[in-house]
């Protein structure tokens, strides 16, 4: 299997060994992604950080299994459960880290989503009399 550099393609590596401390997810998660690409060491950290947001999703929807939605909190009121809220931002937290690593979408011959920095602060608009 040739393995392809994330951010430049092409080059042959030897597969980065999956992290102790993974759980299923994590694993599978990185072993799909560090198998066929080559990651620079920013990429494995981000990667890392992906594995373990998947596996902590894994645990949260375990707890939210057959459990209430909704809890009532100090106040009294009847709210979202905290583990319901934590799997919707770690959620967004996974897809930001993965859209971070720009894989390619799957063809061959399409390079790797380029994404700029992020905007700067946005300039007063003048305002014509």
């Amino acid at each position: 299997m040739a393995h392809l550099n994330v951010a430049a393609g092409q080059s042959t590596a030897p597969v980065t060994p999956v992290p102790d401390g993974l759980d299923e997810s994590g694993t599978r998660l990185w072993e799909a992604v560090a198998g066929p690409f080559e990651l620079d060491v920013h990429e494995q950290l981000i990667l890392l950080q992906a594995c373990r947001t998947a596996d902590l999703l894994d645990r949260l929807a375990r707890r939210a299994e057959g459990a209430e939605l909704t809890v009532f909190n100090a106040k009294g009121e009847q709210v979202t459960a905290p583990w319901i809220t934590e799997h919707r931002q770690q959620s967004l937290v996974l897809a930001r880290l993965l859209a971070s690593l720009r894989m390619p979408s799957g063809e061959e011959d399409e390079r790797p989503q380029r994404r700029g920095a992020a905007r700067g602060s946005y300039g007063v608009r003048s305002v014509a009399s």
